[in-house]
């Protein structure tokens, strides 16, 4: 099954019991935007707010790393979350950190998870309906069932510069890959990780509301840097949110078991 749903295919779908639905939007600190005051103002009916900062290790020195499983099963369920329920995820700008919410209910074991290609942008531009305020969602059980495959570590990814086991995809920009471009967060260092290719997330999607490319297109994307898509691999960026859609875009291809360096260059650049 296709990680991706159609504006078309969930306003055929918008009211059917046992669909919940997610706005994920997480913008970067630098923005001055506030995803959740946006959420409050206009979102898909009957959708909750998923915030990456707060469903994160808040332990951690580095920004919105996975959860713990409990605490990830405890505030899915808060969201009125089962494991019988479909989730579908969206965000504003089309297809950003919904790709990270997907790969995060994946890696704790729920499958019946995607992604709104468009997002609201693109609902939006058919003039689909929109509500406000915050909802108000009875409580469900949440269990998680953790897939430490689909995680990348920075001792794992360490030895496999060494091992060559797997490749590991980059989805930040070129200038930021080789350096030329500064980090936008302060204290790191430039460049990549030895051994890294480089796969500009934007590369992948699609105007005008980012949606995921099609599968030939992704295809040649691959093949233009040498890259079998059902080969393994591994995808990192700047802080773990887009190289969740470089895992969604080779999902669509066939590769289901794309792993994700969950500290990527915000730890592995401080190091």
């Amino acid at each position: 099954m296709s990680a991706l749903i159609t504006t078309q295919g969930l306003s055929e779908k918008l009211v059917q019991p046992g669909l919940r639905l997610l706005d994920a939007s997480w913008h970067m600190p630098a923005s001055g935007r506030d995803a959740r005051a946006e959420f409050a103002q206009e979102h898909i009916p009957g959708a909750a707010f998923f915030d990456i900062d707060a469903v994160s290790d808040r332990q951690s020195p580095y920004p919105h790393m996975l959860p713990a499983a409990d605490e990830f099963a405890r505030t899915m369920g808060a969201l009125g979350i089962s494991n019988a329920d479909e989730v579908v995820v969206y965000d504003t700008d089309g297809l950003f950190s919904a790709a990270r919410v997907w790969w995060m209910f994946r890696a704790f074991g729920h499958d019946k998870v995607r992604v709104l290609d468009g997002g609201l942008p693109k609902w939006k531009a058919e003039r689909k309906p929109l509500a406000s305020g915050e909802p108000h969602l009875p409580p469900a059980r949440f269990t998680t069932h953790f897939r430490p495959e689909l995680l990348r570590t920075r001792e794992q990814v360490r030895t496999n510069i060494t091992a060559g086991r797997e490749t590991l995809l980059d989805a930040r920009s070129p200038g930021r890959f080789s350096g030329s471009e500064p980090e936008p967060r302060p204290g790191l260092r430039s460049g990549h990780i030895e051994g890294s290719v480089n796969l500009f997330f934007r590369d992948c999607i699609a105007p005008p509301y980012n949606t995921l490319k099609k599968p030939e297109a992704l295809r040649t994307l691959l093949a233009a840097r040498g890259i079998d898509p059902m080969s393994r691999l591994a995808a990192t960026c700047g802080s773990g949110v887009t190289a969740c859609i470089l895992a969604l875009a080779l999902h669509e291809l066939g590769n289901k078991d794309v792993a994700v360096y969950d500290g990527a260059w915000a730890e592995w650049g401080s190091a």
